[in-house]
C-alpha cells in the first residue's frame, strides 16, 4: 500500500500526475453521467444492462473510452453507423476539466469533495436541460452529502484546525465549523430562492420557480457556504439573461421546432418526468421572453464561478458590507 510519504514523493517529482490523474478520471465519470442523465428521468437503472446503441447492439468496451471514442469513430456507432451526439464528448470533457480545475486549485481533500459536488451539478443541470426536472438525489441527496463532507473534510469550507490545539479536539472544532457553515449555506441558499420565487409568483401571477430549484440551492450552500449561495442566485440570473439574448436569435429563425437536439436549449419546455421524488424545476415559467429556462444549469455555474474563481472577491464585498453595517450599528 502506497503512503502518504510515497505520495509526496510522487507528486515533488512528477508535479503534473495527479492533476491529470484527475483530469483522465473527470472523463470517466462524465462517461458515467451521460448514463445517469439518460437513465434517471426514465426510472431505469444506472448499471444494467450496459451501454448500448439504440439499434440493441451492446457497446464494446474498446469503443466506449472517454472522448477518444467517439474521435476515432468519428461520431457514429461501429454497428450500425447511426451518429451519436456531440454532447456525450462534451459532458465527458467538460467534467474533465472540472475534474482538473479541482485538482489544480484545492488541497487534496477539498478536492475531493469538489469533484463530488461537480458530479452532482453536470449531473443535475443536463437532466434539466432535457426534462425542466432536478432528481431530488441530486439536491436533497447533494444537501446531506454536502453536510457530511463539511464534517469529515473542515478544508471544504476553509477550516482547520488551530496548531496550539490537541490534534483531535482540534479536528472536532473545525469539522464543527465547518459543519454550522454547510447547514447555514443550506438553509440560507434554499430560503432565498424559495422567497424570490414566491414574490415572482405573486406578481407574475403564475409559477415562476420549480421546488427542484430551492432544493439545488440548498446543495449549493451546503457545499460552498451561504455567500456562495446568494452569488449563485444573483449570478445564475445574469447568466439566465445572457443565455436568453444568445439564444433569441435562434428561437426567433424556429418559432415552431418544439423537440430539442443534443445540447440546444428547447424553445418550448417538454413535459416533465413523473418519476417519484422528483418535482418540476420550473416547467410552468415562461421565463424570459416567453421562452422556457431551465434555471439549474444557471445556478450551477454561477455556484462554481464563485467556488473557482469569484470567492476572493465575492467574500471580500460581503466583508465591507458587513463593516458598513457594524458603522451605522454602532
Amino acid at each position: 500500500m502506497i503512503t502518504l510519504d510515497e505520495l509526496r514523493l510522487i507528486h515533488a517529482a512528477f508535479p503534473w500526475f495527479f492533476p491529470a490523474a484527475a483530469g483522465l478520471f473527470g472523463a470517466c465519470i462524465g462517461s458515467f453521467l451521460n448514463v445517469c442523465i439518460y437513465r434517471i428521468p426514465a426510472g431505469r437503472s444506472v448499471v444494467r444492462p450496459g451501454s448500448h446503441c439504440a439499434c440493441g447492439q451492446p457497446v464494446r468496451w474498446h469503443d466506449n473510452i472517454p472522448i477518444l471514442s467517439w474521435l476515432l469513430l468519428r461520431g457514429r456507432a461501429r454497428c450500425c453507423g447511426r451518429p451519436f451526439s456531440v454532447r456525450y464528448p462534451a459532458i465527458e470533457l467538460l467534467t474533465a476539466l472540472l475534474f482538473l480545475a479541482s485538482a489544480l486549485l484545492f488541497p487534496p481533500g477539498k478536492a475531493l469533495c469538489v469533484m463530488v459536488f461537480v458530479s452532482l451539478l453536470v449531473l443535475g443541470s443536463f437532466v434539466d436541460i432535457d426534462h425542466m426536472i432536478i432528481p431530488d438525489r441530486c439536491t436533497i441527496g447533494g444537501a446531506v452529502i454536502g453536510v457530511l463532507l463539511a464534517l469529515a473534510v473542515p478544508s471544504l469550507h476553509g477550516h482547520a484546525a488551530a496548531p496550539a490545539l490537541d490534534p483531535m479536539l482540534g479536528f472536532m472544532l473545525a469539522a464543527l465549523q465547518s459543519g454550522i457553515d454547510a447547514v447555514l449555506g443550506l438553509f440560507v441558499g434554499s430560503a432565498l430562492v424559495l422567497w424570490i420565487g414566491l414574490l415572482a409568483e405573486k406578481i407574475l401571477r403564475k409559477e415562476a420557480m420549480g421546488f427542484g430549484d430551492v432544493k439545488l440551492l440548498g446543495c449549493i450552500g451546503a457545499f460552498i457556504g451561504w455567500k456562495g449561495a446568494v452569488f449563485a442566485v444573483f449570478g445564475g440570473a445574469v447568466l439566465g439573461v445572457i443565455a436568453t439574448l444568445l439564444w433569441l436569435p435562434f428561437a426567433r429563425r424556429n418559432p415552431d421546432s418544439g423537440d430539442a437536439t443534443a445540447g440546444a436549449a428547447p424553445t418550448v419546455a417538454p413535459q416533465p418526468a413523473t418519476a417519484e421524488g422528483e418535482e418540476p424545476s420550473g416547467e410552468a415559467s415562461p421565463g424570459l421572453m416567453g421562452m422556457p429556462v431551465p434555471f439549474g444549469p444557471m445556478l450551477s455555474a454561477a455556484g462554481l464561478l464563485y467556488l473557482f474563481w469569484l470567492h476572493p472577491l465575492v467574500d471580500s464585498y460581503f466583508a465591507e458590507i458587513a463593516a458598513v453595517l457594524r458603522e451605522l450599528g454602532g
